[in-house]
């Protein structure tokens, strides 16, 4: 798939981005989100300057992914432990010789 360059505005700048065709509703998704973190960081009047407004927004967006990663990995750590306490019960069962059956629960 080839790469073409698209022109996006971040905070009234204009920027040329190699994009592939299939990426570029992502693309402009984050450039949305982008501006938006920018334009809070910058109503907020608690920072001034663009550089500094940049680097608070790239600042805050890093935290918010690092925590949204946190969470999904112990919400995935929790499954893979609840998918193998399963396993080792029917594992277990079925050594034993012993017949079960999976039934749904009364209503």
């Amino acid at each position: 798939m080839s790469v073409k360059p698209i022109t996006v505005t971040i905070m009234d700048k204009e920027y040329v981005v190699g994009c592939a065709e299939d990426e570029r509703e992502a693309l402009f998704a984050s450039v949305e989100f982008l501006n938006r973190k920018l334009r809070e960081q910058r109503d907020s009047g608690k920072v001034i300057g663009s550089e500094r407004v940049a680097v608070m927004a790239a600042l805050n967006i890093a935290h918010e992914y690092l925590d949204f990663r946190r969470r999904n990995d112990t919400v995935a750590s929790d499954i893979v432990d609840g998918i193998d306490r399963i396993h080792s019960k029917i594992k277990s069962a079925l050594a034993r010789g012993k017949k079960f059956e999976l039934n749904a629960p009364a209503a």
